[in-house]
């Protein structure tokens, strides 16, 4: 019996692999699926300052950890972005890399922008049912110390530490590059210029799509995914 191929999934900026658990059981009977949490999130908290080097360093370890060659990746939002970042620093470790939702346009204004909506204050205020959901990945206090560590990762990304098209053409790697079709924060034209940047990339949509994990259709993601790995 032929073995699984490897299958790593990785979660977002302020989310955990908790919340790809749904995606990994419908995975699981056609992959050898893991899941992590960067630096961070989750129960892995951090003194270090967040950034793409970091998270790469912690996938790049995880695969150490666990014997890990030659895998596949699926990487949502910023996950997208750590896969793109661990491909240039390890290009051993990676076979294809599928990615949706993530932001690659970035600058001081995008940056700002994102950020204010960083507001752990507000958020208990204006939305706390969202605060207890960032709650329940990263305890009470640690939500709130991610937040802000998030918003320094977003501003060194717009402040110039973005991939640019050097660094992106550098990645021979098979890469689909995902755009959830009601996406709001992430742009159909901004990963389709990614796509031109990369050596070996396609771009695919995914329908019924926003860019919130929760709100991406977990089934139809599963099956974009095994029709392009298998």
């Amino acid at each position: 019996m032929m073995s699984k191929p490897n299958l790593i999934l990785l979660h977002g900026a302020l989310g955990s692999k908790d919340e790809l658990q749904p995606l990994k059981e419908l995975l699981k009977d056609d992959f050898k699926t893991y899941t992590m949490n960067f630096e961070g999130h989750g129960d892995s908290s951090t003194e270090e300052t967040l950034s793409m080097d970091l998270f790469a360093q912690n996938l790049i370890d995880f695969c150490d950890e666990y014997q890990i060659e030659n895998t596949h990746i699926f990487g949502y939002s910023m996950g997208g972005y750590v896969a793109l970042n661990t491909a240039r620093q390890a290009p051993e470790l990676v076979n294809t890399i599928i990615t949706l939702g993530t932001k690659f346009a970035w600058s001081p204004e995008i940056a700002a922008r994102e950020t204010k909506l960083l507001n752990p204050a507000k958020i208990e205020e204006k939305i706390p049912k969202y605060a207890g959901y960032l709650a329940s990945l990263h305890g009470e206090v640690g939500w709130k110390k991610l937040m802000h560590q998030t918003a320094v990762l977003m501003n060194g990304l717009g402040g110039g530490k973005a991939f640019g098209k050097e660094e992106f053409s550098s990645i021979s790697h098979k890469v689909y590059l995902g755009h959830g079709e009601n996406d709001q924060m992430v742009t159909k034209e901004e990963t389709k210029e990614i796509e031109s940047y990369l050596p070996n990339a396609t771009f695919y949509s995914l329908p019924k799509s926003e860019h919130p994990i929760v709100k991406v259709n977990k089934e139809i993601l599963a099956n974009k995914i095994k029709e392009i790995l298998l």
